[in-house]
């Protein structure tokens, strides 16, 4: 009879640190290396702001070409426009951070600031960040405290990303 409280006792706790641990893991988010890995409900008031400085936030993946291809536009607008705060949302596998995606940022020269997006039901938060949204990556927002634009699909070019200031920046006269 003790032998069978002890097991039960041990697996009761195993039990427990496992459920407590997953759910610890949504709370606070982790860090691998030097890119933080969020759940949606620690990266979503990253998609607000109380300041009048405008914010992109771009959801992308490394396995999208159109993507990729849209990378060195924002890092060229970034370069152009210090005070434009840029985050890259990656889609990508928590466990390919060490071994594809800092190789990935480093080969193209990406120093923004990076994020992994750790959420597996996409379809829990997608209609949170725009209704719209139909999940087609890329996906960009441009905000600040008083308007916010989003953009579904890649830009061509720095012209375009200009033009989506242009409408927060337009709208936000309007206001």
């Amino acid at each position: 009879m003790q032998v069978r409280k002890t097991l039960w006792l041990i697996i009761s706790c195993f039990l427990f640190l496992s459920f407590v641990s997953k759910n610890d893991s949504k709370l606070v988010s982790q860090n691998v290396g030097d890119i933080p890995v969020y759940d949606f409900e620690t990266l979503e008031p990253l998609l607000y702001t109380n300041s009048e400085k405008i914010h992109i936030v771009n959801f992308w993946a490394m396995w999208c070409a159109p993507c990729v291809k849209e990378l060195p536009i924002f890092q060229e607008f970034e370069r152009n426009n210090p005070n434009v705060e840029l985050t890259f949302v990656s889609l990508d596998f928590i466990e390919e951070i060490e071994t594809k995606l800092k190789p990935f940022l480093k080969k193209k020269g990406i120093t923004s600031k990076v994020i992994l997006l750790d959420e597996g039901d996409a379809n829990s938060w997608i209609n949170k960040i725009d209704p719209n949204w139909s999940g087609t990556l890329p996906f960009t927002i441009v905000f600040n405290n008083k308007t916010r634009v989003f953009h579904e699909g890649s830009f061509e070019n720095t012209q375009e990303l200009e033009n989506e200031i242009l409408k927060l920046k337009t709208d936000n006269e309007k206001k």
